[in-house]
């Protein structure tokens, strides 16, 4: 058994999800199109997900159950605005009624008003691209925070950086231009929403907002540390610097990058990960060291703001190494804190056995879910990071 050591006072414990990734049947959003577009490379479609658009009651009474005090979750823009202009009273509500149902089993709902997925409108209309684009993220803003008002912590948008690939991605396939890697204009057009929408939320109540950005631990082959800087400067560290005036910034790891020579054209990049390494569901390296790096990063560029760690996992059918991964990751957590990293809370992804964008077999979940009757059944590692919480430690090692 690990020792552990007291968290600050108030730390916050909790897990999060994301609305397209666990609610189900998420029709209007350009996901949900590409999923069942002819041909479409995706091997799954998300459907009915893990149908918690009504079974929320269960997953938060089961966080709560296990001792866990936070619930990240995302309101999903495509319901609230399915057409630009139109806006679902009806779907306010539902998501007021998560907030609340939070509150009744005392936990803090952490709420992202963006995580990955658009209305279709906006995908059709520009996206990014838009000269509207900050306008529409900014009025969005305005509807979502009219049921904001008694939330604490509101993230603007998940993880920009790993966004512009997507975007860049999306037109490469679309217009057949090979993009060498992640637009700047994209970038400056994402941070610009981001700043209006904190400008709006700083007028609601007492809310501290701040957005979540993938942190990549970029690491260099001996001799490639300029190149490596060059490479994750679009990737994330621009990302980070437009946080510097946020009320929090939310740290997301869950593996490193390293960059060294390539025989591509422009001659540097990803490297392979050390042979014979542990690789998880997706593919990535088992790499709980991840975390403790990203955070002592992440106040390096930003200054020093307060940080929450609002995704860290692993996707693995082996729940006792997920906890194995966990309790690394917490351990470098708790050695970047001891250094000097403020970090006010932690949020494990997943709440749920999700979808992971084009498959259900990569399992974050701290909760299982059987995808053809969507019962719900509790990991040990639910109940071992919830009496963590309890117990309010973090393990050093």
């Amino acid at each position: 058994m690990s020792s552990v050591i007291a968290a600050p006072e108030g730390f916050i414990w909790g897990a999060a999800t994301a609305g397209h990734q666990i609610e189900g049947g998420n029709v209007n959003t350009g996901h949900w199109e590409n999923e069942y577009a002819p041909g479409t490379e995706i091997p799954e479609p998300s459907g009915d997900a893990c149908d918690s658009y009504h079974r929320y009651p269960e997953d938060i009474a089961l966080l709560a159950e296990a001792g866990l005090t936070a619930y990240r979750f995302s309101l999903e823009w495509s319901r609230i605005e399915p057409e630009e202009g139109v806006v679902s009273r009806a779907q306010l509500a539902h998501y007021r009624r998560m907030i609340d149902t939070c509150r009744d089993h005392g936990v803090q709902p952490i709420v992202t008003l963006h995580h990955f997925t658009f209305p279709r409108w906006w995908d059709h209309s520009g996206g990014w691209y838009a000269e509207q684009s900050t306008d529409r993220f900014r009025r969005f803003t305005e509807i979502a925070a009219t049921i904001l008002d008694d939330v604490d912590l509101v993230v603007t948008i998940n993880e920009p950086n790993m966004m512009v690939n997507q975007t860049e991605a999306r037109i490469d396939t679309e217009n057949g231009v090979n993009f060498p890697g992640p637009s700047p204009f994209v970038a400056r057009a994402i941070a610009e929403a981001h700043h209006a929408s904190t400008e709006v939320l700083r007028g609601v109540g007492g809310i501290r907002s701040g957005w979540t950005v993938a942190n990549q631990v970029f690491q260099a082959v001996p001799g490639w540390e300029e190149q490596r800087d060059e490479w994750q400067y679009w990737r994330e560290d621009f990302f980070l610097e437009q946080s510097r005036n946020d009320d929090f910034i939310g740290v997301q790891s869950y593996l490193r990058t390293i960059i060294g020579p390539t025989d591509d054209e422009l001659g540097y990049g990803p490297q392979p990960w050390p042979e014979g390494t542990e690789r998880t569901l997706t593919g990535w390296e088992y790499y709980p060291e991840a975390l403790g790096h990203a955070l002592r990063h992440t106040r390096e560029v930003t200054g020093g703001i307060p940080m929450l760690v609002t995704e860290n996992g692993m996707a693995t059918s082996d729940d006792s190494r997920r906890i194995d991964y966990t309790t690394g990751a917490l351990a470098g957590m708790a050695a970047a804190m001891a250094d000097g990293c403020d970090v006010r809370g932690y949020l494990h992804w997943s709440l749920l056995d999700n979808y992971e964008w084009g498959s259900f077999r990569p399992t974050f979940g701290l909760i299982a879910v059987d995808h053809e009757t969507f019962a719900r059944t509790p990991k040990p590692s639910l109940g071992w990071l919830g009496d963590l919480a309890q117990r309010n430690v973090i393990p050093v090692g």
